[in-house]
């Protein structure tokens, strides 16, 4: 018999949402980007979203879900959330605490507390996409529109031409 199946509270979040998903473990010590996670997987890099979690000038934090060869567009994310700017992503010592989550194991699924959330517009034509498991060498598959229900997110364009 095999070892028991773990389940990240993402995991446990999709099955309350009867949400279809598949999750692949892969060995992974410590951080690694999204393109490393791709590449070693052998995912198209298209289908591969990296979650970043900000801070806006009102000290509310806000989620963007993003492809991983994309960089975010602090000027678009700040107007998409009601903010005056938005500034980069939360400091890793506070992750933990803020998310539920480590750095390179951070879902936009199952956070600690509904942030808002926003995933790149171009995601909705997908037939699928990747996002993390919620742990450190995890990653879950799902339809980008099951994933904008289960976040409670919004789908607008936020990333660097």
């Amino acid at each position: 018999m095999s070892k028991k199946e773990v389940k990240t509270n993402a995991m446990r979040m999709l099955d309350r949402a009867k949400v279809s998903y598949t999750y692949e473990e892969y060995e992974c010590d410590d951080f690694t980007d999204g393109i490393q996670t791709a590449d070693k997987l052998g995912y198209d890099h298209k289908l591969v979203y990296k979650t970043l979690v900000t801070t806006g000038k009102t000290g509310n934090h806000y989620v963007f879900v993003i492809p991983i060869e994309a960089e975010i567009d602090f000027k678009k994310a700040a107007k998409v959330v009601g903010e005056k700017s938005v500034k980069g992503w939360v400091h890793v010592k506070d992750l933990l605490s803020l998310t539920g989550y480590i750095r390179g194991g951070c879902s936009p699924i199952g956070m600690k507390k509904q942030f808002p959330t926003v995933i790149q517009e171009d995601a909705k034509e997908l037939e699928y996409m990747h996002v993390s498991g919620g742990k450190l060498g995890m990653q879950i598959r799902l339809a980008p529109l099951d994933l904008q229900k289960v976040a409670k997110a919004e789908f607008a364009d936020v990333i660097r031409p």
